[in-house]
């Protein structure tokens, strides 16, 4: 699995956006009723993304799904019209999901350590949702509507990046042109999108990817490209993370 966020909370507590939408430490609830059951129209969509993400979305029918939950078809096509519709559906959650993490600080410049908060949040929403990424042209040539909200979400990925590369070299531990900044940017959005697949290239039959391992190296693999631009405390701040990646 990806290596755990370091002083998590010190961040966190700088992006209010964050806090509804991140784990967080296990909560005592108060003695009282027991909890509600799930809604099957929830249940529908819970073990749809397990199943998509296990098996990838084509391969999953929605006959798959009703005889996952033990329902009948007929009861799933009460909540949901077709598979697309549930796709739609999924897709709104995640990138509900991805706005929240590209979310930038407010009131200060930001640092490396919101970098690699950001790296390591896009990251950790792309696994939950990987079904979209390893079937990611598949998808968007069937919606033009999904195809111009995942354009969106790219655009934020790059202007995410763009300010917090600003601000380390306004915290001066970065040294970067815009242009410099304008490329890197962009190179760490495509990397974020196709780093799934390009591992699952690589991976021989005989011995399928660990990808929760390779998630780690993808937020590695980006870091890395920052790195030759970073001075100071700042480039030892990544060769330690380096090391928790790559162990």
């Amino acid at each position: 699995m990806i290596p755990a966020r370091p002083d998590r909370w010190k961040i966190v507590q700088n992006h209010p956006q964050l806090n509804d939408t991140l784990p967080s430490a296990p909560l005592r609830h108060p003695p009282g009723p027991a909890p509600v059951l799930m809604k099957t129209r929830d249940r529908i969509l819970q073990t749809s993304l397990q199943l998509f993400n296990e098996h990838g979305e084509p391969r999953i029918t929605t006959n798959h799904i009703a005889d996952e939950l033990d329902i009948s078809p007929g009861n799933l096509y009460y909540h949901f019209r077709s598979k697309d519709e549930i796709i739609g559906l999924l897709f709104q959650q995640f990138e509900r999901r991805m706005d929240a993490v590209l979310q930038t600080p407010e009131r200060r410049v930001p640092d490396m350590e919101d970098m690699w908060l950001y790296l390591h949040l896009v990251f950790e929403t792309i696994w939950e949702y990987r079904f979209i990424y390893r079937d990611l042209d598949n998808i968007l040539s069937r919606n033009k509507k999904l195809r111009t909200h995942f354009r969106r979400i790219l655009e934020r990925k790059i202007n995410t990046a763009t300010a917090i590369c600003k601000g380390l070299v306004e915290a001066g531990v970065m040294d970067a042109t815009g242009e410099d900044i304008a490329a890197l940017a962009r190179n760490i959005a495509v990397v974020a999108t196709y780093w799934l697949n390009f591992q699952s290239v690589r991976a021989s039959a005989s011995a399928p990817p660990d990808e929760g391992s390779n998630l780690g190296l993808g937020v590695y693999q980006v870091l890395s490209l920052v790195a030759p631009f970073l001075n100071g405390k700042a480039r030892r701040l990544f060769q330690q993370i380096s090391h928790e990646y790559l162990a």
